[in-house]
């Protein structure tokens, strides 16, 4: 049905966001991610908790303050669903961040080069993003079934996340990964942090190619699901950028600071599931709205952003009660699918120097 795309609740028309306007912001999250690799190339080094705080702090300011400059220029609505969007795509990448974790230490990845590795990472991801962004956007606003089609994937990816909440993804399962191990020539090493390095007349990549690859195959299948669900939020492609851009800028710094505290958040991955169901079932009532009946109710984006606050609110508390009680609670990032041999096992038990990398 053509059409699909509402006016915003309380928004008289819809979004104009110019191309200056996309340029300068565009142009600011390259510069921002430009200084990053920058800093990462030039000085190589561990990256420690009271830098890790300082840019966590700047990218959250920068987030809040890009927020309120538009919800100034736009009105309440549309800043309220930009907030409300990078709140969920920023609980999103804190399950990112698990699988991080597990990347990093499964290839073995040096403190020094765990910078690069991770801008790299947010790099690929935001180009996948824009990507599924342009066509999300084009498919919702020529079919509304795919407000149908979103509130279903989201819902069976919720089942099958709380299903397996107490895995772990297997990474070097991975098919790609996989791929690139037989059919590319790796070095022992890490080479300087190089991604070619030559072994006599033989060109090799190094294993940070590799990781790089894996984490590009992780972000892939982690756009399916966060695109999804800041289009349930809202249809302007300019607010769901943004909202993705802003949220993960603070991943690489956030992954430092908080990689240690990560296995007391026992039950984020339900947490997740709970946001991806309840967001999947706000879409699933959109498309009813729009194409059965204009009386079945929908749920309103301040709704939204105090449930999924709410949500977060309770899992944090509960998780840090949970691991105080008892300390050999650990936490682990769901998976969207059981591995043979390995369902209904936790990595610190069938893993133990992955426990102990952790």
């Amino acid at each position: 049905m053509p059409g699909a795309r509402r006016e915003t609740e309380g928004t008289e028309g819809m979004l104009d966001v110019g191309a200056i306007t996309w340029a300068v912001t565009i142009g600011l999250i390259i510069a921002l991610l430009a200084v990053d690799l920058l800093l990462a190339a030039a000085r190589p080094h561990r990256v420690g908790f009271g830098e890790a705080t300082a840019w966590s702090v700047f990218y959250i300011l920068v987030a809040i303050g890009f927020g309120v400059w538009f919800t100034l220029q736009h009105g309440g609505d549309f800043g309220t669903e930009y907030f409300a969007g990078y709140l969920i795509e920023k609980s999103l990448s804190v399950d990112n961040l698990f699988v991080f974790v597990i990347i990093m230490t499964t290839f073995a990845v040096p403190q020094e080069h765990q910078h690069k590795v991770l801008i790299f990472g947010i790099a690929l991801a935001l180009v996948m993003r824009a990507i599924f962004i342009a066509l999300g956007a084009t498919l919702l606003a020529l079919f509304s079934f795919m407000f149908l089609l979103f509130g279903l994937l989201l819902i069976y990816t919720a089942v099958q996340l709380f299903r397996h909440r107490d895995e772990e993804p297997d990474v070097e399962d991975n098919v790609v990964v996989k791929a690139s191990r037989r059919f590319l020539p790796v070095t022992d090493d890490y080479v300087g942090g190089k991604l070619f390095a030559r072994a006599g007349n033989r060109r090799q990549v190094t294993p940070l190619f590799i990781v790089l690859i894996a984490i590009g195959s992780v972000d892939l299948l982690f756009a399916l699901d966060s695109i999804p669900a800041v289009f349930g939020i809202t249809e302007e492609p300019y607010i769901v950028f943004t909202a993705n851009a802003f949220a993960l800028l603070g991943l690489r710094a956030l992954f430092f600071l908080v990689k240690g505290l990560l296995d007391r958040l026992v039950y984020l991955s339900t947490g997740l599931a709970l946001i991806l169901a309840f967001i999947g079932v706000k879409l699933l009532l959109h498309w009813a709205h729009v194409d059965i009946d204009e009386s079945v109710p929908e749920i309103s984006t301040p709704v939204s952003l105090v449930v999924v606050a709410a949500i977060l609110a309770v899992v944090t508390v509960a998780s840090l009660i949970k691991t105080r009680r008892d300390p050999t609670a650990k936490a682990h990032p769901g998976s969207l699918r059981a591995h043979p041999g390995k369902a209904g096992r936790r990595a610190d038990e069938s893993d133990p120097d992955r426990s102990a990398g952790r």
